[in-house]
């Protein structure tokens, strides 16, 4: 007898992802199961199981297309037994059923091989370990209700559309009866059922220690058009456009090898869920984007991409191209309050639901970012440094200046020298920085803040982006512009220390309100401020020694908001938590200014929730003490896999390594490793041209593959490799 739960073919990707024992682990019970390929994602229960009137359901370019979908076997629910995962876009669910007449023990097991991408299948076994045959009477229930995912996230009521259904042999169909451009309908259907109303069933004997194998496919339609299957029946999962699609991604990168077992294994998931958060454009194939997250935000972000991107694009440059010429296409050109699109504005969301009213701004496209269009430009200056070829980006020239365009003209409301947000309407975002809740900005008195807000760290990116543009024109032969937005980032740097210094706190207040008022707060946004290079050496370790104090650093991360304030919440989503993105820049900002020690304590608080996390950090966790938790308490709602949170460890990685590149002037950069990571090896690691090998470890690093003339330097002394020593002051700067 063939074992129904067997590893799926596609296990030759798979990497050890166990975690040694250590601090302990989160006391945490998956109660659903997220699987994600692109765009489309499936939530159900831990047997299968897609439970109606729940926030279940398989959704296809953000429109539920199955809202029910129930198994059941002469009668009886599965009873879990296991979520068997090889892929973040397949798993099995194995479970049984009550024992038969006769038995004192359940001898039916059944083995639910899910599959999703642009639709889904189900390949179905049963095992019988009896010795009589079973006699089995099989219903798979299904519905569908197409409901908007933001309906479901939000648990709003959904609108009780007209879903028209039919039956027809072995096929189930439904489709929204009204007639729209965007026209919904999903197909079901397997070779072996009989389809009756609201269900495929099947009337099956499965022989003593025999079994019995079925499929079935969801084939939805959007436009009126069905999308092709992704998994064709009859055809090897591992020739699937999915599968395929992954190995590429494992085969673009270089491969690391890090004797932290944590670390290992927390870069080995990463990996496999950020290869299966990637979603292309049909019509750009060639062009990789990140979806920031499962479940509910499984779409593109203009912020959560390119720092997604920025983190990766040492381990992944192709996914940082992609990410820039996707944000330049759809890069705004036009004036529209509702949508807040303005002519060189950088995007904050697409969503690809049938009712776009529902999203915000009321379009498929909502611009209502206050940070993603200097971060764009600073990406671009990025990769221009790791060394992707000057002709490569020539393509997002123009998108660049009209980003710095944008920054000076619509960015700057008031003309002071500042960004300024404040939505158009009250159909966008009340904040518009990568704290985007509602009650994430106020004063230290409670007061919200009234706009238009400058936000301390959009500050921070507008001065490296206008030094990222600078040496993109110089490097162009505009060496006049060059020097103009030198002098605009030099000025905006003495500007922004003079409004936003606290003598009395050693630190940056979080925004200046619409009268130039300081928000007197402390936040982890002004680690954002170090990692941007914006600080003035004189106060940078009074602003990392107060990022460290215990109403900041919980001992596994950066608090987004001082426990010392009046809106302080361990458990809020905002104003307490941490979240992982935010500590790691935080600490690629020490480390810019020299303070590896400080570098050093906030990763090695992220590896500690790493462990207690299983190896997946999540976007977010509570902001408890570790004093009074000893592991990170989960927040209820945090999305996992979540790409920027995915990306983490990976920068936790390069931070530790001191890795960092200037291609153009002919420099890269490798340090000795703190003690806990132990010994790295790093292979294929591209620049621009050329792949090099880095050794390392508490003694030093060795690079090989450097051309002849290329300059390394770590500034602690601890490189060593044949070449040309270069300043490591280079690096601050």
């Amino acid at each position: 007898m063939i074992d129904p739960i067997a590893a799926p073919r596609t296990a030759a990707l798979k990497q050890d992802h166990s975690r040694p024992s250590g601090i302990g682990s989160v006391p945490h019970i998956e109660a659903v199961v997220t699987l994600m390929e692109g765009s489309t994602f499936c939530v159900s229960q831990t047997n299968g199981d897609i439970m109606p009137h729940q926030a279940d359901g398989l959704f296809v370019q953000d429109t539920r297309v199955l809202s029910r979908w129930q198994l059941r076997i002469d009668g009886h629910e599965i009873e879990p037994l296991s979520v068997l995962s090889a892929e973040p876009y397949e798993c099995r669910f194995v479970g049984r059923i009550p024992a038969r007449p006769g038995s004192t023990e359940p001898t039916v097991i059944v083995a639910r091989h899910r599959m999703v991408g642009q639709g889904m299948r189900e390949d179905i076994a049963i095992a019988n370990y009896g010795h009589e045959p079973a006699g089995l009477d099989i219903a798979l229930h299904a519905d569908v209700d197409f409901a908007d995912l933001f309906e479901v996230k939000e648990r709003r009521a959904v609108r009780p559309l007209a879903v028209i259904s039919a039956v027809d042999r072995n096929e189930l169909s439904f489709r929204v009866a009204a007639v729209a451009t965007d026209e919904r309908g999903v197909r079901i259907g397997s070779p072996d059922g009989q389809a009756v109303p609201g269900a495929l069933t099947f009337r099956v004997v499965v022989p003593a220690h025999g079994e019995w194998r079925t499929s079935v496919e969801v084939l939805p339609t959007v436009a009126g058009i069905e999308l092709a299957a992704t998994y064709p029946l009859g055809r090897p999962l591992e020739s699937t456009e999915p599968a395929r699609r992954m190995q590429d991604w494992h085969d673009a990168m270089p491969t690391e090898s890090v004797d932290n077992t944590v670390l290992a294994a927390a870069l080995s998931t990463s990996k496999r869920d950020l290869g299966a958060l990637r979603i292309i454009d049909p019509a750009y194939p060639e062009d990789d984007v990140v979806a920031a997250g499962a479940p509910w935000f499984m779409a593109l972000f203009g912020r959560d991409s390119l720092l997604t991107s920025w983190m990766m694009l040492p381990f992944a440059p192709d996914l940082a191209l992609g990410t820039l010429r996707t944000l330049a296409r759809l890069q705004g050109t036009r004036e529209s309050p509702m949508t807040e699109e303005q002519p060189g504005r950088i995007l904050h969301e697409v969503r690809l639901g049938a009712d776009q009213s529902l999203a915000l701004g009321g379009d498929r496209v909502y611009y209502g970012s206050i940070d993603s269009t200097p971060l764009f430009v600073m990406l671009v200056g990025r990769a221009y440094r790791w060394g992707v070829p000057l002709s490569e980006l020539a393509v997002l020239q123009p998108a660049v200046d009209r980003a710095i365009a944008w920054i000076t003209d619509h960015g700057d409301r008031d003309g002071d020298g500042f960004v300024e947000y404040m939505r158009g309407t009250d159909r966008g975002l009340l904040n518009q920085g990568w704290k985007d809740s509602s009650d994430s900005v106020a004063h230290s008195d409670g007061r919200n803040v009234e706009p238009p807000v400058a936000l301390a760290e959009v500050q921070a990116y507008c001065y490296a982006a206008y030094l990222a543009a600078a040496d993109l024109d110089e490097a162009n032969g505009n060496t006049e512009r060059a020097e103009h937005l030198r002098g605009r980032a030099s000025a905006l740097r003495a500007r922004f220390h003079e409004s936003f210094w606290m003598p009395d706190e050693g630190f940056y207040a979080l925004a200046l309100d619409a009268h130039k008022e300081q928000v007197r707060v402390v936040t982890s946004n002004i680690g954002h401020c170090l990692w941007s290079g914006i600080v003035p050496e004189e106060v940078a370790d009074q602003v990392v020694d107060r990022l460290l104090e215990p109403d900041m650093f919980t001992g596994f991360g950066i608090r987004t908001l001082s426990s010392q304030s009046l809106r302080y919440n361990p458990a809020s989503y905002h104003n307490g938590s941490v979240w992982p993105h935010d500590s790691v820049l935080t600490a690629a900002g020490m480390a810019r200014y020299g303070r590896r020690d400080a570098a050093v304590k906030v990763t090695t608080g992220l590896l500690d929730a790493l462990e207690a996390f299983g190896g997946r950090l999540p976007e977010l966790f509570c902001g408890f003490p570790r004093s009074d938790a000893s592991v990170p308490i989960p927040y209820p709602t945090s999305c996992s896999p979540q790409a920027w949170a995915a990306a983490t460890p990976f920068e936790m990685l390069r931070i530790c390594m001191g890795m960092d590149a200037d291609v153009p002037r002919g420099a890269f950069k490798a340090c000795a490793v703190p003690a806990v990571i132990g010994r790295v090896r790093l292979r294929g690691l591209s620049l621009g041209d050329i792949e090099v090998d880095i050794d390392a470890d508490e003694t030093g690093a060795v690079v090989t593959g450097l051309l002849d003339g290329m300059g390394t330097s770590c500034g602690d002394g601890a490189l060593t490799a044949p070449v040309a020593d270069v300043s490591g002051a280079a690096w601050r700067r």
